[in-house]
């Protein structure tokens, strides 16, 4: 039960992982300096993004959460 949750957890946290938008001018950007990679940045998130990355940041969690259950369990 625990390894079937595991992997719906896992695609969907891929999925959402996959529909968040770039911050930065991606790994071009890194390697020529354009703009520069600001990792940091206080950028405000609004509407779909912020609902997208507060379920990531969930997913993430829930993710380690069974992780640690299975391995506890065996």
């Amino acid at each position: 039960m625990l390894r079937a949750l595991l992997m719906i957890d896992s695609a969907v946290l891929i999925i959402l992982s996959l529909l968040q938008s770039g911050k930065s001018d991606g790994i071009s950007g890194a390697f020529t300096g354009n703009g520069g990679l600001n990792l940091f940045a206080n950028v405000k998130e609004r509407g779909s993004e912020r609902v997208i990355s507060n379920l990531t940041m969930i997913l993430g969690v829930l993710f380690f959460v069974l992780v640690i259950a299975i391995h506890i369990t065996g």
